[in-house]
């Protein structure tokens, strides 16, 4: 099974996961009478939303080169990703207004209806459900190396911090009585800090990644190591890299002695080539500038 199938499969599991979790809430946090459980609901539409972006971008993004894009398609990757921290900001704060509202009015006295049993047993099925299916995706995900399905993975671990803080304000409000309906409003506002905190991270993430920010400098310096372990190399300079969806860019210039042959030069480099495609992947994009050495 090729990268983008297998991709897809794993999102797959996490839809069905989201649709039979979503019509749950939703009719647990209305029947229950429970906003923080109605704000998990939304936020659990939401992974169904992000879900549809990841496959159609991951799709997008295993396309081979062309000719309108010579360095591939997985800049598309590298955009769900982004487009999935936006989801994510806007469910945040649309939990935190709704929270909001719920806490001026308590503070006017308004009296907030208690949550139901029914809206504390979606909260646990939920932290359990959404758990296991974030340690599966994030697993996949990092094995193949896939950025959009990391951060999708990360989706799902915010709706198990959202149902986990939605379960901590239901249970109080139920256990101690109506003077603590509070709780669950509360509850809302807390998950919704929670899931801006990954949101902005993933952003960061993919903003990154599309503005051509450069590799770590851990990476950068394995680079480096890799290129100086061939004794014909000398001075490595102008380094430069990025991300390309889940493949990495390099550039550099190095310099050699200018009386070696034309094809030992040329073989030294294409080792140089093969050895950094074994340490980062196959599908590196490697451009290596060959300078004659300086004379002392």
């Amino acid at each position: 099974m090729n990268r983008e199938n297998q991709i897809f499969k794993i999102t797959l599991v996490g839809s069905v996961a989201n649709v039979l979790l979503t019509a749950f809430k939703f009719v647990a946090g209305i029947v229950g009478h429970s906003a923080a459980m109605t704000a998990d609901a939304v936020h659990s539409l939401s992974d169904l939303l992000t879900d549809a972006v990841v496959i159609l971008f991951v799709h997008i993004s295993g396309k081979p080169e062309d000719r309108s894009h010579d360095y591939g398609h997985g800049k598309f990757e590298t955009l769900a990703t982004t487009l999935i921290g936006l989801a994510l900001v806007c469910v945040a704060v649309g939990i935190g207004w709704h929270g909001s509202v719920a806490l001026w009015q308590w503070f006017h006295g308004a009296k907030l209806p208690a949550p139901g049993m029914l809206a504390l047993w979606a909260a646990v099925v939920s932290v359990v459900l959404k758990e296991a299916v974030y340690q599966y995706t994030v697993r996949k995900g990092s094995r193949l190396q896939s950025p959009a399905l990391e951060a999708n993975a990360w989706h799902h671990r915010s709706d198990a911090l959202s149902s986990l803080g939605t379960l901590v304000g239901i249970g109080g409000a139920i256990l101690l009585g109506d003077r603590w309906t509070v709780l669950d409003p509360l509850a809302s506002l807390v998950v919704a800090v929670f899931i801006l905190r990954v949101a902005l991270k993933l952003d960061k993430q993919g903003l990154d990644e599309l503005l051509e920010a450069s590799l770590p400098d851990q990476v950068e310096e394995e680079i480096l190591a890799v290129v100086l372990s061939f004794p014909q190399v000398h001075d490595p300079h102008h380094l430069r890299t990025r991300r390309i969806g889940n493949h990495y860019a390099i550039e550099m210039h190095i310099r050699m002695d200018g009386d070696m042959p034309l094809r030992v030069v040329h073989d030294c480099t294409c080792m140089i080539e093969s050895a950094l495609k074994q340490r980062f992947g196959a599908h590196t994009h490697i451009t290596l500038h060959v300078e004659p050495l300086k004379n002392k």
